[in-house]
């Protein structure tokens, strides 16, 4: 076409000015084009794009990325992690510093069977600790009951934050405690240790698997699949859920897991940066009364189909206190023994093995033949 017929055209006309350019990008032009004048004084149609990718901000790296499961009480204690970091960790109080990824565990994604059918420990770790391994986080937030008592070749665990209540609530909407619920009442938990103590105590009741985290198990107690059911209440304090709690089991009537109310954070065995981060959150008395359970665990090679209890913990004088249990899954046999000792990293994880040897002794091979 004639350059002349050209400048005829209203858009291509000198006589229509430019609207100005603003200094973030160009004012009241047209979204994808700007018309600077040739030196001939006509337009000519530029893509604005060319300039507006120099524009653009640069996305800023996170500092810190925390590997967690994604249920609201893994997310629950991520938060708490990364709170702790901020407030400990000037340069992590900054927006964007740290970063939270949610990673699907394979006990997340099977509800429907036993844990000790779909292969035990590890189930709510395994895949955590490997995106750790791939550097695709830098540290992982873990229960610390539902660690193994191995940790992956490649990381470390130096830090335990502090232990919440050890002890587990009782949840029903018909009775009050375990003892008030009519014989033949169905009781939903997915853990062995739990089953087993209730059916020693209370063998009228029935007991059922019963999983998924906390707000499904509390719908499924709604609509009436079990008449009541056993919660950690770490996870329900955590969780701001406390008003659903019927009442609160003494550590005698129901002995908690390993760990029960501590959180763990790992990092890799290399990166000295993020174990400094963690070390500083690390609370030490939490920290060994978790070693010595998990010493007893260790000793007596536990797995999801050995229902275990064991819980330390520091007495008013300063002495560790270890109580150590061992049951068969019907509840029909359980074992007890107890330890006291120096509140020192030495003694306990003796205690702890000391006391794991005795129950293994008394409760003979076949003991765990189930």
């Amino acid at each position: 076409m004639d350059i002349g017929l050209l400048s005829s055209h209203p858009i291509f006309s000198p006589s229509v000015p430019m609207a100005p350019a603003s200094v973030s990008g160009f004012g009241s032009c047209p979204p994808c084009l700007k018309y600077p004048l040739t030196s001939h004084g006509r337009k000519l149609l530029v893509p604005r794009a060319a300039v507006a990718v120099e524009n653009q901000p640069q996305t800023k790296v996170s500092l810190v990325r925390i590997g967690t499961r994604g249920s609201p009480l893994a997310l629950a204690q991520a938060y708490e992690t990364r709170d702790k970091l901020k407030a400990t960790h000037s340069e992590l109080a900054e927006d964007g510093a740290i970063d939270i990824i949610i990673i699907k565990t394979t006990g997340d994604k099977i509800l429907n069977q036993p844990l000790a059918d779909i292969g035990g420990k590890g189930l709510f770790t395994k895949e955590i600790d490997e995106a750790l391994l791939k550097a695709e986080i830098d540290i992982a937030v873990h229960s610390m009951k539902d660690v193994p008592t191995y940790l992956p070749e490649g990381t470390i665990l130096p830090c335990n934050l502090p232990r919440e209540d050890v002890r587990d609530a009782f949840i029903c909407l018909t009775a009050s405690s375990l003892a008030e619920l009519p014989a033949g009442s169905v009781v939903g938990s997915a853990s062995l240790r739990r089953q087993s103590q209730i059916l020693y105590r209370y063998p009228s009741l029935k007991v059922i698997n019963f999983r998924g985290n906390v707000q499904t198990r509390l719908r499924k107690l709604g609509e009436g699949e079990v008449q009541a059911t056993l919660l950690a209440l770490a996870g329900l304090k955590r969780l701001d859920m406390t008003e659903d709690v019927t009442s609160i089991l003494s550590i005698e009537e129901m002995l908690p897991a390993i760990a029960q109310g501590a959180i763990g954070i790992a990092c890799r065995t290399n990166d000295d940066k993020m174990a400094n981060y963690i070390a500083s959150l690390n609370h030490e008395e939490t920290r060994l009364a978790v070693t010595c359970e998990r010493a007893f665990l260790e000793t007596l090679d536990g797995s999801c189909r050995t229902p275990i209890a064991g819980y330390a913990h520091r007495d008013k004088d300063g002495y560790c206190i270890f109580r150590g249990l061992v049951a068969s899954p019907d509840g029909t046999r359980v074992l007890e023994t107890s330890r006291k000792g120096n509140y020192d990293i030495e003694d306990m994880v003796e205690m702890g093995k000391d006391a794991g040897k005795e129950l293994l002794s008394r409760a003979g091979p076949s003991f765990f033949d189930w």
